[in-house]
């Protein structure tokens, strides 16, 4: 498929897909939308991709928020026609939909943060595992100064993040802070010059692509982010009683030990495609809670 709005390019074992609208500060369609999560499909399905890098085109924005009148019509809040039911899903949020695609990635993301994000431009990192940020970055929950609510399920996701406190002051006062504070806030991990912010995330994908296991990887991740919703570490023991039983018997964890003991780099054989755990994705099972 070819995309209008993002960018994909795949090299090395690492994916980055940069939001493509610079003229219009990479401002979210739905179009734009569409094109992510078919992205998303395809970097899902190449077993060759080990991480996925998120960024914006030109050095001012990684996404300015919602384009109120996209060109293509299509628009990203619900419709304005009325509905009967709040369940039509022409209600449905489209950065909801986008970020609900990413937290189900099996790859590992990373936003690299290259200028300002605002409004769906900050929600839609939220899902991403690690967070960078150039030092020109700035970003806002701007949502209360246009009269609405925070979408892309970020009511979920930030206070996760950053904490309960942290996220209703930047939600309640709906203003823009820099890089630094970002950082001190604990939503991105850590602030580059902006030549130097692609290299750092590529790093860090890097780290992993050459040293993990794939399968190893996708499972943890889905572990972390799924887990710590439970009341009790007793799911938590569960899922990783049973990773550990089936991994421990893999091609991966015997390659793990063998590298290991001849003291050379390991090369992991197994594939996110057909070497998951039998019980993945554990959270879809009846009567799962």
């Amino acid at each position: 498929m070819g995309y209008s709005q993002i960018d994909l390019h795949i090299s090395e074992g690492i994916a980055t897909l940069t939001l493509n609208r610079p003229e219009k500060l990479n401002a979210f369609t739905g179009t734009m939308m569409n094109e992510i999560i078919d992205a998303m499909d395809r970097t899902d399905a190449d077993d060759a991709v080990r991480a996925v890098i998120f960024t914006g085109s030109g050095e001012r924005a990684f996404c300015a928020g919602a384009d109120l009148t996209p060109e293509d019509g299509r628009a990203v809040f619900a419709s304005g026609e009325a509905v009967e039911s709040l369940s039509d899903p022409r209600v449905r949020d489209g950065g909801g939909l986008t970020t609900l695609r990413l937290f189900n990635s099996k790859k590992p993301l990373i936003s690299a943060c290259n200028g300002v994000a605002v409004g769906v431009g900050v929600t839609m990192q939220l899902p991403m595992d690690i967070r960078l940020a150039s030092d020109n970055a700035r970003y806002g929950f701007v949502f209360a100064r246009r009269g609405i609510v925070p979408e892309a399920c970020s009511s979920w996701f930030l206070p996760r993040l950053v904490g309960v406190s942290q996220a209703m002051e930047w939600c309640m006062t709906g203003r823009i802070f820099d890089a630094q504070e970002a950082l001190r806030g604990g939503l991105v991990r850590s602030v580059h010059p902006q030549g130097e912010l692609i290299d750092a995330a590529r790093g860090l994908a890097r780290e992993i692509a050459d040293n993990t296991s794939a399968v190893s990887v996708s499972m943890t991740r889905a572990m972390l982010w799924r887990v710590p919703s439970g009341d009790h570490p007793m799911a938590a023991h569960k899922v990783d009683s049973r990773a550990i039983y089936r991994l421990s018997k893999g091609v991966d964890a015997k390659e793990g030990v063998q590298s290991f003991l001849e003291k050379r780099p390991p090369a992991f054989p197994g594939k996110v495609s057909a070497d998951m755990p039998d019980f993945y994705p554990w959270w879809e099972e009846p009567g799962y809670e």
